[in-house]
């Protein structure tokens, strides 16, 4: 839902990356928010494998929602593309498309959960 739903904006792009490419590292700032359109993308913390990410995952939004320090890594489990988002495009998804606002609560509740669990 929120690959379709980013995907009627005009200004966002995809970007392509191998296996084994990282696409975001842990500590460094986030300008960019993904959503996964093909492939598969392991999240770590501190080295440890924490969640894998497929087609409409998304991550990198906490980054833009509070602007806070990437709180994981991210790397290309196998070739992926990614849907890429920056702050303002973001942020004109959530006022003009209300349904992408709740579908990414939705899913970073989900993502809450599943890590408190483990």
């Amino acid at each position: 839902m929120l690959a379709a739903l980013a995907k009627g904006l005009g200004p966002t792009n995809s970007a392509r990356y191998e296996k084994g490419k990282t696409i975001m590292t842990e500590g460094q700032a986030g300008a960019m928010m993904y959503v996964v359109l093909e492939g598969r993308v392991a999240v770590s913390i501190q080295g440890k494998v924490v969640e894998r990410v497929g087609p409409g995952g998304v991550l990198g939004e906490m980054a833009l929602i509070d602007q806070s320090p990437r709180a994981a890594t991210a790397l290309a489990e196998t070739d992926s593309v990614l849907l890429t988002l920056n702050r303002g495009v973001f942020l004109q998804l959530v006022k003009t498309q209300p349904e992408f606002g709740v579908a990414l609560l939705a899913a970073t509740a989900e993502r809450v959960r599943f890590m408190a669990s483990r």
